[in-house]
């Protein structure tokens, strides 16, 4: 049986499907409805182009990697109906526990779409292996990377999508600490514990150019560093560097014109980032022939140093309505995908790097 990134993409987005059928996750109630009355309602009188759209998108991603699971291990001959069969049932149960959500509406026109979205998934994964682009891209894989890639592959492919969300600092991921601090102030709230969280002068912590520099410098270096953990060679990690400078610029821009508008698209580019950009450039460029272990280790050490800069980034005013334009306006399922996403990724590069070390040492 091949092993194949596609599962744990897979994975992620089945989860990333549960948290937007279930957020905001508050006043679970009985409400005196059956479970599945959905499925007999009436239509939707009212419906948007977005909320068909998004019910289809939202499903193909999981439709096509598990199929695409299907095909790499062997399975492909029910790729089609078992893939959309998990996402039937998956759909079935989130428009389920939703009638117990009063911020949802269960919809059997969503269920419908759902199903329909995982179908287009899985039938194009179907056609891409049955007209040999899935084998194309097992010849690319195996001259391209190392064995056991998907672990890393995965992490790349998320990587563009969490660039989506508002950032503090361009290419700012898994700023968490305030937010972690809050949540245990809640919780600790009233207790004698209370006092032993540190205090934040986020005064004295405003972001200067410096800090944003080596910010973005990190934020470019550490996903070059983990994609040279599985590419094979030099010139190829080249390559992958700079592929992975115009996708960060080019999904933060588009993040900013989601955001801004489309007329501020590259009001984030300026000189600190700029030259953070060049700099995070030219340190992938020179690191290209490092060794795989070796690399690993320096993408450690960046992130720690990167993980430890952002998060005494503060969050200005400006910003925190930025947010709050996501969350009330029609982005809120998608601005929950990508910001826990963008929370979780670089902690999730460091257990890989952290096993794959590990896997390192017990192989040499």
């Amino acid at each position: 049986m091949q092993k194949t990134s596609a599962w744990p993409l897979a994975l992620s987005c089945i989860g990333l499907i549960m948290y937007a059928s279930l957020y905001p996750f508050s006043d679970w109630r009985a409400q005196g409805v059956a479970p599945w009355a959905f499925l007999v309602a009436p239509w939707p009188r009212y419906w948007t182009g977005f909320d068909v759209g998004s019910n289809i998108l939202g499903y193909v991603p999981a439709g096509f990697f598990l199929a695409l699971t299907a095909c790499r291990t062997g399975r492909g001959r029910n790729a089609v109906a078992g893939a959309t069969m998990v996402c039937l049932l998956l759909s079935m149960c989130m428009e389920t526990v939703q009638i117990y959500l009063p911020s949802r509406v269960p919809s059997n026109v969503d269920f419908g779409l759902n199903v329909l979205g995982a179908w287009i998934g899985a039938v194009s994964a179907s056609w891409l292996e049955r007209f040999g682009a899935l084998a194309r891209w097992g010849r690319i894989r195996a001259r391209w990377f190392v064995g056991e890639a998907r672990g890393a592959l995965a992490l790349l492919a998320l990587w563009p999508v969490v660039l989506l969300f508002p950032l503090v600092v361009p290419l700012g991921l898994g700023q968490v600490l305030d937010r972690v601090l809050s949540a245990l102030a809640d919780v600790l709230e009233n207790t004698p514990f209370l006092q032993w969280l540190p205090e934040r002068d986020i005064a004295a912590q405003w972001l200067v150019p410096q800090v944003e520099f080596f910010c973005v410098a990190l934020g470019l270096v550490i996903p070059c560093l983990v994609g040279y953990c599985v590419i094979r060679d030099a010139a190829r990690r080249a390559l992958f560097a700079l592929a992975t400078v115009v996708v960060g610029v080019a999904m933060t821009s588009l993040s900013a014109a989601l955001t801004y508008g489309p007329q501020h698209a590259w009001e984030w580019i300026h000189r600190p980032v700029l030259v953070g950009l060049m700099t995070g450039l030219l340190l992938a460029l020179l690191l290209v022939r490092v060794p795989h272990r070796a690399g690993a280790a320096l993408a450690l050490l960046a992130m720690g140093m990167y993980l430890s800069l952002l998060n005494q980034a503060p969050t200005d005013p400006y910003f925190t309505q930025t947010l709050q334009t996501w969350e009330q306006g029609r982005f809120i399922r998608f601005h929950g995908l990508v910001q826990w996403l963008g929370w979780l990724w670089p902690y999730a590069a460091l257990v890989y790097l952290l096993q794959h070390i590990a896997i390192q040492h017990r192989e040499n």
